[in-house]
């Protein structure tokens, strides 16, 4: 977070899992609010896994969303293209293909706990985001959340020792079940300033509602 004395600063909180397009969507929508307010952000990720049961194995994504939902192919079709067409709204790349696969990503979170320690949580998540839905790789692999975390800022080497050593699983299974427990139930859920709960993905015009109302109740 920068600091200027002259822009206000309000903590955002943002439970999210790194497969979930509308967290990265929501993300962008919010930062262009922040933009247009001129208010700094304090933002910290907490973790939530959409699919705590899904196998190493993974499963192909259009399949798993069927299966899950009960929709068509066609409306999966249509799901993907909505979220492609959101993407290059607010400046993100998603890139969808036939053989997309919906993956576990424990390890993902429990390395993002492990970044948040470091100072570099944000851009380890966002680098996250980049990897699963623009270049199709798999976030379940010790290689790519090594990779992601390099891009990131952050030594590699202690990242996968970091993996292996799983200091962070419990840490981690506690910060979810802390957000279950108050009734979060799906994704992207963020909390403004520790008081006002948003979820989904809401776009820029209600993220901007409500950093003023919070702008309007600090003042």
């Amino acid at each position: 977070m920068t600091t200027d004395p002259s822009r206000p600063v309000l903590q955002i909180d943002i439970v999210s899992d790194v497969v979930c397009p509308w967290c990265i969507v929501g993300y962008r929508q919010l930062d262009r609010a922040l933009s247009r307010t001129g208010v700094l952000a304090h933002l910290r990720w907490h973790p939530f896994e959409l699919n705590s049961t899904m196998p190493a194995e993974g499963q192909n994504l259009r399949d798993h969303i069927m299966e899950k939902y009960g929709t068509t192919a066609a409306q999966s079709q249509q799901a993907r293209e909505q979220l492609t067409r959101l993407g290059k709204e607010v400046g993100f790349e998603f890139n969808f293909s036939d053989d997309s696969r919906i993956v576990n990503t424990f390890q993902a979170h429990q390395l993002l706990d492990w970044a948040e320690g470091k100072g570099r949580q944000h851009p380890l998540k966002l680098a996250l985001f980049t990897a699963y839905f623009t270049q199709g790789r798999d976030v379940s692999q010790i290689d790519v959340l090594v990779a992601a975390a390099g891009e990131a800022g952050l030594d590699p080497d202690a990242a996968r020792e970091a993996l292996r050593l799983g200091d962070h699983a419990a840490a981690v299974r506690e910060k979810q079940k802390f957000w279950t427990d108050r009734g979060v139930r799906g994704v992207p859920a963020m909390v403004f300033g520790g008081k006002y709960l948003v979820t989904g993905a809401q776009g820029e015009d209600t993220y901007v509602q409500v950093i003023e109302r919070c702008l309007a109740e600090a003042a």
